[in-house]
């Protein structure tokens, strides 16, 4: 029995596959709404809703590369406290990362901060942001004295 996958199912496959299972255990899987019979309009339906996704993901892509273009024309300046021969006191966060982004425009989740090492000298750095699996963008930073 050829059935398409409505949900991933362990051992068989993932969500929008089309496999060929034993009646009984395909039978299971549409009683559980786990998947659906293969018929020619299924499979048509199918291959419509993945090329929408695929659309979906293309435009989202393009609109990440725009943001990852806008992100990396900048540099954020973050002022810090600092103790004797200018030693930063603790390092910066991803909180005051995006907070300093936001007050230029920039909206980025904090999630997808990546710190190579811990910012806690005053001068540039660089921050690795993953805006998406295929788009990474680099932020400069800059770590200013307080007050």
């Amino acid at each position: 029995m050829k059935i398409i996958l409505l949900n991933d199912v362990k051992k068989q496959g993932k969500k929008g596959d089309i496999i060929e299972v034993a009646n009984g255990y395909g039978t299971f899987l549409v009683q559980k709404k786990d998947a659906v019979v293969a018929t020619s309009g299924s499979v048509n339906r199918l291959s419509k809703e993945n090329a929408e996704k695929a659309l979906e993901e293309t435009l989202y892509i393009k609109e990440m590369q725009k943001l990852q273009k806008k992100i990396e024309e900048v540099c954020i300046e973050i002022p810090v406290k600092t103790g004797t021969s200018d030693r930063v006191f603790g390092s910066v966060s991803s909180k005051q990362i995006v907070n300093a982004c936001k007050k230029i425009g920039i909206d980025i989740d904090k999630k997808n901060i990546v710190f190579d090492h811990d910012i806690a000298s005053l001068g540039y750095h660089d921050v690795k942001i993953n805006l998406h699996k295929k788009v990474c963008a680099n932020l400069k930073v800059r770590l200013i004295k307080e007050g």
